[in-house]
């Protein structure tokens, strides 16, 4: 399973604000996510995904195309993925990682 940290900008917006895009965007995603083909996670500046590699394609995919539809000319989408493949990681897993080593004495 691998992770992916993405960020659609669209640009040319009528406003500074692109909150309404974003909320656009998590509806696709929890449509994705009730046909089980991926997990996510807003966040302040972004969205995690994850899911098999090929699926996360289609969903950012998906995703990018999103503020076209709504008569944005440009966006600009950044994307970086953790594909892990010596074991299965999740988003939950990596936070329990990292809060288990600050639990250590």
């Amino acid at each position: 399973m691998a992770i992916a940290d993405v960020t659609i900008i669209p640009v040319g917006t009528e406003t500074p604000s692109v909150s309404k895009y974003v909320a656009e965007i998590q509806m696709i995603l929890e449509n994705f996510k009730k046909e089980g083909k991926i997990n996510y996670q807003l966040t302040p500046m972004n969205t995690i995904i994850e899911g098999e590699l090929s699926e996360l394609f289609e969903v950012i995919k998906t995703i990018h195309e999103a503020p076209f539809s709504k008569g944005i000319d440009r966006v600009a989408t950044n994307i970086r993925i953790d594909d892990r493949r010596d074991k299965r990681t999740t988003m939950e897993g990596k936070l329990l990682s990292v809060h288990n080593h600050l639990n250590q004495p």
